[in-house]
């Protein structure tokens, strides 16, 4: 299978089977897309996530947190594509939902939210906002 966008379809798994109330989730392993779900887990929004390997081909599970109540991702949204990436300096990182939610940047310093590219004061990538 051939992915264009792997970022992208890694957040199409990820929002799909929260609203099919399914609760792990298997993505074709990249170490973006392991940075990725370290950001979603260290900010509180995924329950865990591992890297399988079977055979030559590694996974990566991701277990999102959920309960009666509701998902706590309730929201993502690719915002720099293959065709049209969109950087920003360190004074125009946007802030998602009034800042009730994050956006992952990705910087020289590896993948972050934009309030720690902010604190660093470095610009990026910005890759999706979650809320």
């Amino acid at each position: 299978m051939n992915i264009s966008d792997p970022i992208a379809d890694m957040l199409t798994r990820l929002r799909n089977s929260g609203l099919a109330g399914v609760l792990q989730v298997h993505i074709p392993h990249s170490r973006l897309k392991s940075d990725i779900a370290r950001v979603l887990k260290r900010e509180g929004y995924i329950e865990d996530f591992k890297v399988s390997k079977e055979g030559k081909k590694s996974n990566l599970q991701i277990t999102l947190k959920g309960n009666s109540a509701g998902q706590a991702l309730s929201g993502l949204r690719r915002i720099s594509t293959p065709g049209r990436r969109r950087y920003v300096g360190a004074r125009d990182i946007p802030r998602v939902l009034g800042g009730m939610g994050i956006c992952i940047i990705s910087t020289s310093g590896g993948i972050v939210t934009g309030q720690e590219a902010k604190k660093k004061n470095v610009g990026g990538e910005v890759l999706c906002h979650v809320w």
